[in-house]
């Protein structure tokens, strides 16, 4: 008899559940939202496909916290930025511009709408690339071409591994003070006509932070 209510219970139950909920997989978690606790109308978080921050600092980082090095002011660098990527646009490249102080740190970066997320990443290797070889990235990669042995450094170094055009070093007469980068037309050599632009802007008020 006991065999027989058991059974009859669990038919009851099945009667009354949904045809769509039965063998459907993981249930709202509560009253009004999805399987993995979304709201409606409130799509779940994006994997960021590329993304432009380093790992937490450490402990010893976090002890040590010195100021970022002689650079253009933040102001003309957002200036300089917006400008790079507004000559970009005009010609329909989404492009990210990309201003860091004279150790290579950024001061500014701005992503147009509808920019590659990556992008911000190749204009860190392009301004990476600026720095350890005092010339533009463009030179760089022209250089790499007919020597081999600088190709293989570049490969093995992880914060450049492929030499781009985009980058240029922001001089105040013979002292660098800053790099500029963009990233995102189709081609390093459009890529430098925003930053060209964008450095035209600045380069008159360019003055150490």
């Amino acid at each position: 008899m006991k065999k027989l209510l058991l059974a009859s219970a669990s038919l009851a139950l099945a009667a009354i559940t949904p045809a769509s909920a039965q063998g459907a997989g993981p249930q709202p978690l509560g009253p009004g939202l999805g399987p993995n606790g979304e709201r409606p109308g409130i799509p779940a978080p994006r994997v960021n496909p590329a993304p432009t921050i380093a790992p937490a600092p450490t402990a010893a980082e976090l002890a040590n916290r010195p100021p970022r090095a002689p650079g253009i002011s933040t102001a003309v660098a957002i200036e300089g930025a917006i400008e790079a990527n507004r000559v970009c646009l005009g010609n329909t490249y989404k492009t990210t511009a990309m201003i860091a102080d004279s150790a290579g740190v950024p001061i500014a970066m701005i992503s147009n709408d509808g920019a590659a997320a990556v992008t911000q990443r190749i204009a860190m290797t392009k301004i990476q690339a600026a720095m350890k070889y005092h010339m533009t990235s463009g030179e760089v990669a022209e250089k790499a071409k007919t020597d081999a042995a600088l190709a293989a450094e570049i490969k093995a170094n992880p914060l450049i591994e492929t030499a781009r055009q985009g980058a240029v070093p922001i001089m105040k007469g013979s002292e660098t003070i800053g790099y500029f980068a963009v990233s995102g037309a189709p081609g390093g050599d459009k890529d430098e006509v925003c930053v060209r632009a964008g450095l035209a802007k600045i380069q008159a008020n360019a003055q150490p932070n």
